[in-house]
């Protein structure tokens, strides 16, 4: 991939990924110069005994295909957002989704840290590069980015951030940590 000036137009893809609720389309909205694409439909009876609520009981939507957003670096570089569904029965359509990702920031809730092994798991056996950014939400427990890395059993090299995905510039720090951590373990790859 050749990230130098060129006359053809170079187009990103990062992956957002995590459990339900984590924020995914938050994140793709804090971000987003376009006003991004949702597929948000309203939890219905119909989920009962299906989408874990334990933690989010306040949430009303869910993703149900994906989100889409684009962000402008500069005349030629764009980089477009991909928010996955973070309910099991959704997930038919990750392969779709991933298809030539730069790589992924899973999102993760330490109210329900486990939900994001699903996606760590899907990352690591394609061998996508990925960071994980834990959404601090109000009201939860503080950890140390640190601490999660033990308890999600990351490997030193994956980067693990601490943010607030409401926040623009938050978001901004989180992706800008991705798409090093991409190019590091892509140029790695090379050697």
């Amino acid at each position: 991939m050749d990230f130098g000036p060129s006359d053809e137009p170079v187009a990103l893809k990062i992956l957002i990924a995590g459990g339900f609720g984590v924020g995914k389309t938050t994140l793709v909205g804090a971000i987003s110069e376009i006003r991004p694409l949702r597929t948000e439909e309203v939890l219905s009876d119909r989920g009962i005994g299906i989408d874990d609520v334990d933690g989010v009981e306040g949430k009303t939507t869910t993703t149900v295909a994906m989100d889409f957003g684009r962000i402008t670096i500069r005349e030629g570089l764009v980089v477009y957002l991909f928010g996955t569904p973070g309910q099991e029965r959704f997930w038919f359509m990750w392969d779709e989704l991933s298809y030539g990702a730069l790589g992924a920031v899973v999102l993760a809730d330490t109210r329900r840290l486990t939900d994001c092994f699903p996606s760590i798991d899907y990352f690591e056996q394609r061998g996508t590069p990925f960071i994980v950014a834990v959404n601090c939400f109000d009201g939860a427990d503080r950890h140390e980015a640190d601490d999660v890395r033990i308890a999600l059993d990351l490997d030193a090299d994956v980067p693990v951030l601490l943010c607030d995905v409401r926040r623009r510039v938050s978001a901004k720090t989180v992706l800008v940590a991705l798409v090093e951590h991409s190019l590091k373990v892509l140029t790695a790859s090379q050697s």
